[in-house]
């Protein structure tokens, strides 16, 4: 199935009709494996926007000339889904917890992808602290949270953390 024009292109006109004045605060964005890949960066922008409309196709995508009215096309990978509405639920999500009031903002302060953290991550843990199990060959094992972290010492913490960052592409 291919997208028409003509349909897409009342859907966006129609878009455009209500608030105009706000065109500058908005984006048209096509989802396609030709697009850019999607990252954090791009949620940042997006995040800041007061309107974003995705156009996802399904299948085979959407009529070639709707890309005339899209101001960015973008790709959720190097894979192809039956669909884009998966790769705009991604957007949306990762767009979503930025804007103000989403989530808290010490929580984004700490993510995989926040300056304070520089696009790392560290190993976390939950209770227990000793957890065992029996291995492939019925040997009980034990699996035990860093002393380090049940100590209490913030500033030891931090240090172990920092020490430990796994840095991630973006």
């Amino acid at each position: 199935m291919i997208l028409k024009v003509d349909v897409l292109y009342k859907a966006i006109k129609k878009y455009l009709s209500l608030g105009s004045q706000e065109k500058c605060r908005s984006k048209i964005v096509l989802l396609t494996p030709t697009g850019k890949f999607f990252n954090q960066k791009i949620a940042e922008r997006f995040s800041k926007l007061k309107k974003l409309i995705l156009v996802c196709g399904h299948y085979e995508g959407f009529d070639k000339r709707v890309e005339k009215f899209a101001d960015e096309k973008i790709s959720v990978g190097p894979y192809i889904l039956t669909g884009g509405e998966l790769g705009a639920m991604i957007i949306t999500d990762a767009v979503v917890r930025l804007i103000p009031g989403v989530i808290k903002a010490e929580s984004l302060e700490e993510e995989s992808f926040s300056k304070k953290i520089g696009n790392g991550e560290y190993p976390q843990y939950t209770r227990p602290a000793e957890f065992n199990f029996k291995d492939g060959l019925g040997k009980i094992k034990k699996l035990l949270v860093p002393k380090i972290l049940l100590s209490g010492d913030h500033k030891k913490i931090k240090e172990w953390r920092q020490k430990r960052i796994k840095y991630l592409k973006d």
